[in-house]
């Protein structure tokens, strides 16, 4: 098989591996993610994300959790796409189009020395209405509703940023073993197709400290679709202001929900690590 061309790539060290699809993509995604995501023998990361033409935006990403599963949005890794398609010449444009399963995100490129340094993302609004998130819950949101998991009792926020997230708030999410509480949360039954399990402290109206259990790919470094749902939960019930820091293992995002369009707003950085020619093994 012919080898592939990769560019190994972060947003606040929630890492993926980045392909250019333009011309065609690989066969068998979900297997590539599964064998270039490890971190011993492949090339290592939270899975790997094809950067594809669009017939209804500047450009489509695909992206390919580290067991195979295929996500319908990334916030970081949307991030990582808009610095790749500016940097590599794909495109001269400071604002594009990005289609993703969730829908097409307008990203905002802010430059530094002539490449991208930080990237604004619309990630459209939040979604609360439990069969459109989805998660089996008989009211019209789902907010502080307590949870039971392995016999332990959980207070969650149910949140769609374009995928699943139940946000719990409570103790100094550093002190939660996440190895142990994570996978009974991700995989309850409340859920129709797992989800992203967020866990947070408040610090201040403006800031908050936030651990992510991802569905697909266990704790990861960060996650921007989980810190824009945690900031729209802490909002909803009522611990802070609509715009805040959100501090995560990986590194800090600017969350914003603004008023005027019910729009979730996420600003963070973008990072290139190297690039390299991996030799499938399927």
């Amino acid at each position: 098989m012919n080898p592939i061309r990769f560019t190994k790539m972060h947003g606040i060290s929630n890492d993926y591996i980045y392909i250019n699809c333009m011309n065609g993509q690989p066969e068998y995604p979900q297997h590539l993610s599964v064998e270039m995501s490890d971190r011993h023998t492949g090339v290592g990361g939270d899975g790997i994300i094809l950067i594809c033409p669009s017939e209804i935006a500047d450009f489509k990403m695909r992206i390919f959790n580290a067991d195979g599963s295929e996500a319908k949005m990334c916030g970081n890794g949307s991030r990582c796409v808009g610095k790749y398609v500016y940097d590599y010449g794909l495109t001269d444009k400071t604002r594009i189009t990005l289609e993703t399963l969730s829908g097409i995100k307008v990203l905002s490129l802010h430059l530094r020395d002539g490449k991208v340094d930080t990237v604004t993302v619309d990630m459209g609004e939040p979604v609360l209405t439990p069969c459109e998130i989805p998660v089996r819950h008989s009211g019209d949101s789902m907010i502080d509703h307590k949870v039971i998991s392995a016999g332990k009792e959980y207070r969650l926020t149910a949140v769609s940023m374009g995928n699943p997230h139940g946000v719990i708030f409570g103790a100094d999410p550093d002190s939660l073993p996440l190895e142990a509480i994570g996978p009974g949360l991700e995989c309850h039954d409340m859920w129709q197709d797992r989800a992203n399990i967020e866990f947070a402290s408040v610090l201040s109206p403006s800031e908050i400290k936030m651990r992510v259990w991802e569905r697909g790919s266990g704790e990861t470094m960060a996650c921007g679709t989980g810190a824009c749902a945690t900031a729209v939960a802490a909002v909803l019930n009522g611990l802070t202001g609509r715009r805040v820091t959100v501090h995560l293992r990986g590194g800090d995002l600017t969350i914003e929900w603004r008023p005027d369009d019910n729009h979730v707003y996420m600003t963070g950085s973008a990072t290139t690590v190297f690039e390299g020619t991996y030799e499938r093994q399927i």
